[in-house]
């Protein structure tokens, strides 16, 4: 699998929550921090994730409140943690309903990350 091939497709067919909260982190507008999408991590493609403040975002619709998905996103996470990261996740409905509630929580999470 190339893993740069993958990453680009995700990023084209991103769903409007993942556009929505791209809006709000891109170009350095939380904290200054940089964030990117759709990244490699182990074997898993985060959302999105702040290298420098080792700080993953999920998004989670409908789907992940199925059992079977539920206990993948924990798995997922437990992997992504032991890459070093916090992790992270909101529903779609909380990104599209109150964004500026999310990034608050962003800001909280990147403040706490600082050494």
């Amino acid at each position: 699998m190339d893993r740069t091939a993958t990453a680009r497709r995700l990023r084209q067919t991103q769903t409007t929550p993942e556009a929505r909260l791209w809006a709000l982190v891109r170009g350095r507008q939380l904290e200054g921090y940089k964030f990117r999408r759709q990244v490699p991590i182990d074997r898993y493609f985060a959302d999105f994730a702040c290298i420098e403040a080792r700080l993953v975002v999920e998004l989670d619709g409908a789907v992940h409140d199925d059992e079977e998905v539920e206990l993948g996103d924990m798995a997922r996470t437990e992997v992504l943690e032991s890459c070093g990261y916090v992790v992270l996740r909101f529903r779609n409905e909380a990104v599209m309903s109150d964004p500026g509630g999310v990034a608050e929580a962003i800001i909280v999470a990147l403040r706490s990350a600082r050494p």
